[in-house]
C-alpha cells in the first residue's frame, strides 16, 4: 500500500460485511451494518503534544481493533476500502483469547 498516515491517524481494512444473518436469511445492502472491526494496515508516527514529545499510537500493523460505527473517514484505494482513524477513536485490540471465546460461544447456539 502506498498510504502512510502522517500524526496519530491509523489506516485499518474494514472486516467483510455480513451476507446472511444469523437465521441464514441474505441481506440487501441497505440492511448490512458497517463493520465495527478491521485489521490495522499502516499506523502514524504519533501524536505530537503540546512539549513537543511525541507519543507513540497503542495499536501496531497487524493488530485486530475495534472502532465506533461513526468513527474516521472512508477511502477507496485502487478499488479497495479502507477506513482512516484517529488512534483516539479505538475503542479497542481483539486478542486471539478473545476470538476463541467468541467461536466457542457461536459453537454453542
Amino acid at each position: 500500500m502506498k498510504l502512510q498516515p502522517l500524526h496519530d491517524r491509523i489506516v485499518v481494512e474494514p472486516a467483510p460485511k455480513e451476507e446472511t444473518s444469523a437465521g441464514g436469511i441474505i441481506l440487501p445492502d441497505s440492511a448490512k451494518e458497517k463493520p465495527l472491526k478491521g485489521k490495522v494496515l499502516a499506523v502514524g508516527p504519533g501524536k505530537t503534544l503540546d512539549s513537543g514529545k511525541t507519543v507513540p499510537p497503542d495499536v501496531k500493523v497487524g493488530d485486530t481493533v475495534l472502532y465506533g460505527k461513526y468513527s474516521g473517514t472512508e477511502v477507496t484505494i485502487d478499488g479497495a476500502d479502507y477506513v482512516i482513524l484517529r488512534s483516539d477513536d479505538v475503542l479497542g485490540v481483539l486478542t486471539g483469547a478473545e476470538s476463541k471465546t467468541r467461536e466457542k460461544a457461536g459453537a454453542k447456539k
